[in-house]
C-alpha cells in the first residue's frame, strides 16, 4: 500500500466525465496507481450548473481511484476551465533599492505586474511569468543576485468567474474533499503531454474536451497566451443525434466507435448499424452520411482554433507545431486536419513519463488528470501550500509570492 505522504491526486472536472487520478511520487519519478471515471452529469461547457449530481459524480470516480490505488484520498489538485477563463498578459516596473535584485524586488514587481482594474465577480486564478529585464537585457528567466537598477517583469495573468471557481471547491468539499489548489486545465494538461524542447521552441496545446476548447500557447518555455473556446466534442455528438436521429447517448457510442473527421480515411461501401429513438428497430446507414456530419464540425473548431492562435500573435513562433489532447483527440481523421488547415507539424498529446498504469493512462482523455499530478507533486516538492485551512482563495492569493520558485525551478 502507497504511503499517504507520496500520494497526489488530481481532480479533472469535465463537462462529459469526472476523473481521479492517483498518483505515488517515488525515487525515479511518479507512478500512476489509481483512476477513477464518472459520467459528470452536473457539468455544462465546464462549468457547475447541478451541485447535488457533480459531487455524487465525485464521490464516484474517488471510491472507484481509491479502490484500485488500495490508498484512501483526501485532498486533491482541482482543474478550472470554462469560457468564464480569461487570460491576458501583463507588465510591471520597480526601482531596484540595493542595486541587487533581492526576493522581495521580484515579489514587487510581480505585485506592480498584476495590480490591473479586475471586475469584482473574477478572480486571479495564476500569473504566470514569462520573463524579466534587468535594465534593459531581456530574456531572464530568474534575475535573482543580479545587479541592476531598474526591475520589469512581463506575465501571463489568467482570472476567472468567482462562482465557478467556488462551485468547484464547494462540490470537492461535500465529497470529503480538501482542495489544496486550483489549476488552469489547459495549463495542467501542458505539464504531462508537451515536451521540455516543445515549450522552448515554441508550441501550441489545443484541449478539445467535452463542452469547451482551451489553447495554451508557449514560446521560449513559457506561457504566452490563453484562450477557452465554448465549442468542443459534444457538439459533434449533438449533431450525430440530430442528423441520425438517435438518442444523444447512442450517437456518442457511434462517435467513439465509427466516427471519423476525413471520408477518404473511410471505404465507401462501409455500412454501420444506428439504433433508433423511441423504441423502432435499428437501421442500417452508409458510413460515408456519419462522416459528413462529423467533418464540418471538426473543420469549425480547429478553424476556432486556428482564428484564435493568428489573434494571439504568435502563430509564426510554434516552429514544434501544434499538439492536441483531451478526449475528443481521439477521432480518427482529427490529427490529419488539423495539420492540413495549421500548416503546421501536428501530434496527439498523450501523458509523458510517468510510470506505473501507464498503458491505461496513455490515452489523450486523461492528459489533464495526470497532468494535475505533476503539477501537485513539483507544488510539493516546493511546498507552496498548506496542508490545513478551508479558504482556498486565500491560498491562491499566498502563493502568488511563490511563482517564480514554481514556474522556474
Amino acid at each position: 500500500m502507497a504511503k499517504e505522504e507520496n500520494i497526489i491526486v488530481g481532480l479533472d472536472v469535465g463537462t462529459t466525465k469526472i476523473c481521479a487520478i492517483v498518483g505515488e511520487q517515488t525515487s525515479k519519478g511518479i507512478d500512476i496507481i489509481g483512476i477513477g471515471v464518472a459520467p459528470s452529469t452536473g457539468m455544462r461547457k465546464g462549468v457547475v450548473v447541478n451541485i447535488d449530481s457533480t459531487v455524487k459524480s465525485i464521490r464516484k470516480a474517488v471510491e472507484e481511484a481509491e479502490l484500485m490505488a488500495g490508498a484512501e484520498i483526501n485532498s486533491v489538485f482541482a482543474g478550472i476551465a470554462g469560457s468564464h477563463i480569461k487570460g491576458f498578459n501583463s507588465h510591471g516596473i520597480i526601482a531596484v533599492k540595493e542595486r541587487v535584485v533581492r526576493g522581495p524586488d521580484i515579489q514587487r514587481v510581480i505585485d506592480a505586474a498584476k495590480a490591473v482594474a479586475i471586475p469584482n465577480d473574477r478572480k486571479i486564478i495564476h500569473v504566470l511569468p514569462q520573463e524579466f529585464i534587468v535594465d534593459d537585457q531581456d530574456g531572464i528567466k530568474d534575475p535573482l543576485g543580479m545587479n541592476g537598477v531598474r526591475l520589469e517583469a512581463r506575465v501571463h495573468i489568467v482570472t476567472g468567474a468567482v462562482t465557478s471557481a467556488e462551485n468547484i471547491v464547494r462540490c470537492a468539499n461535500q465529497a470529503g474533499l480538501t482542495v489544496h489548489d486550483i489549476i488552469l486545465e489547459p495549463l495542467a494538461a501542458s505539464e504531462s503531454v508537451l515536451t521540455p524542447e516543445e515549450k522552448e521552441l515554441g508550441v501550441v496545446l489545443i484541449d478539445i474536451g467535452g463542452g469547451t476548447t482551451d489553447i495554451a500557447i508557449f514560446i521560449n518555455g513559457s506561457i504566452k497566451h490563453t484562450a477557452v473556446l465554448p465549442i468542443a466534442g459534444n457538439h459533434i455528438t449533438n449533431d450525430i443525434a440530430v442528423g441520425i436521429r438517435t438518442p444523444v447517448e447512442e450517437a456518442e457510442k457511434v462517435k467513439v466507435k465509427y466516427g471519423c473527421a476525413l471520408d477518404s480515411m473511410i471505404g465507401k461501401e462501409e455500412q454501420i448499424e444506428v439504433p433508433s429513438v423511441g423504441g423502432r428497430p435499428p437501421r442500417s446507414l452508409s458510413r460515408k452520411i456519419l462522416v459528413e456530419i462529423i467533418g464540418p464540425r471538426v473543420e469549425e473548431i480547429l478553424t476556432m482554433a486556428e482564428k484564435e492562435i493568428i489573434k494571439s500573435g504568435y502563430e509564426k513562433l510554434c516552429a514544434s507545431g501544434a499538439v492536441i489532447t483531451g478526449g475528443s483527440a481521439m477521432l480518427p481523421g482529427l490529427i490529419e486536419m488539423a495539420e492540413q488547415l495549421f500548416n503546421m507539424p501536428t501530434r496527439r498529446g498523450v501523458p509523458l513519463n510517468v510510470g506505473g498504469l501507464k498503458d491505461i493512462v496513455n490515452n489523450p482523455m486523461y492528459a489533464t488528470g495526470v497532468g494535475l499530478v505533476v503539477y501537485g507533486t513539483k507544488a510539493r516538492e516546493k511546498e507552496l501550500f498548506e496542508v490545513e485551512g478551508k479558504n482556498i482563495f486565500s491560498k491562491v492569493m499566498s502563493r502568488m509570492k511563490e511563482w517564480i520558485k514554481e514556474f522556474f525551478f
